[in-house]
């Protein structure tokens, strides 16, 4: 997460330099805002997709985990996927314990839930930054496209236009 964040911060101002310094100066102001648009809108779907991610694999891998375990009875493996079949909330550890503490789960059972939804839980964080890091690689495919030369700004030089005007 340290990685990602100051990736994003190291490129976020040299990105909006070189969006800007594309175009004529005259389209700078509007060039420099649909970035920033842009820019916000990516983040957005990608925390979406990120997020989607991160529950799907934590509901499939939780119902894996109870289905998979030998101390949990069957009608509560039953029970337990009829009602995580919409998506498992992301709770931690302890907010599980007490959670079977207080529906009075029998400790063996408790103890296979909570491995369960720990497994789980790693998996999912696993396959969601997995998916993060798919789509940074596959953004630099892209960076070919970025231009060589900066398209605002006039195609001779000053000095060299002195030099020919003498």
């Amino acid at each position: 997460m340290v990685l990602m964040g100051l990736g994003i911060g190291a490129l976020a101002s040299q990105l909006g330099a070189i969006t800007v310094s594309a175009v004529p100066d005259r389209q700078s102001t509007e060039v420099g805002g649909l970035q920033n648009t842009v820019s916000n809108l990516g983040a957005s779907l990608g925390t979406a997709l990120a997020g989607a991610v991160l529950i799907a694999s934590l509901t499939t891998g939780l119902i894996h985990g109870l289905r998979a375990s030998s101390d949990i009875p069957a009608d509560v493996k039953t029970q337990a996927t009829t009602q995580f079949a919409a998506g498992v909330p992301f709770i931690s550890d302890s907010d599980l314990k007490a959670q079977l503490g207080k529906a009075n789960v029998p400790p063996a059972q408790a103890d296979a839930v909570l491995a369960a939804n720990s497994d789980a839980r790693l998996a999912a964080l696993r396959a969601s930054l997995w998916v993060v890091a798919l789509f940074a690689v596959a953004a630099l495919f892209f960076t070919g496209l970025i231009p060589v030369k900066p398209i605002g700004r006039p195609k001779h030089d000053v000095a060299t236009s002195s030099r020919a005007d003498s």
